[in-house]
């Protein structure tokens, strides 16, 4: 058990490109008050390896700093918030995340135009409040779907519209 807790911790440490850390993909506010585990298995760092490679590194690159607002989450975390144990973030393939002082519709219209991806979700984006929402983005090695989704609410649902071309 004390050889487990450790290579958690060190693996917690661990860098998964030049600005991101295993760490800022796995904090959960939530499973911390909850005492729930939020540390993923091997395969699913190769993961979030794979994510910060073609997705935040990318980004944070071009535009400056990126803030993760939610990326991995145990089975357990998902059901607890409310999500799905399919969501693609319970498979470490989706981040969440907002580039401080640009327009979460400017990011996500960039990386539809520059990056590979699975499903770019531009959430809860009004025109009027250009900081409005977040991006969602999934990374998948095989297949992607390359799916330009805004989310937003409607009688108290979420629904989705695909996005043709950009959304600005």
């Amino acid at each position: 058990m004390v050889e487990l807790l450790l290579i958690i911790h060190q693996n917690k440490k661990m860098q998964l490109t030049r600005n991101f850390s295993l760490s800022e993909l796995i904090k959960s506010d939530t499973a911390i008050r909850l005492g729930i585990s939020n540390n993923p298995n091997q395969d699913q760092i190769e993961k979030l390896k794979l994510l910060c490679e073609n997705i935040l590194q990318p980004v944070r690159d071009h535009f400056g700093r990126v803030t993760v607002t939610s990326c991995f989450r145990t089975a357990e975390l998902c059901l607890k918030i409310g999500s799905s144990i399919n969501s693609q973030h319970c498979k470490a393939e989706a981040v969440d995340f907002e580039v401080i002082g640009v327009a979460n519709a400017e990011v996500s219209d960039w990386i539809h135009k520059t990056l590979d991806y699975d499903q770019l979700i531009l959430e809860y984006w009004t025109p009027e409040e250009k900081n409005s929402g977040w991006v969602h983005c999934s990374y998948v090695e095989e297949n992607p779907r390359k799916q330009y989704l805004r989310a937003f609410k409607e009688d108290g649902k979420t629904k989705y519209k695909p996005i043709i071309g950009t959304a600005i």
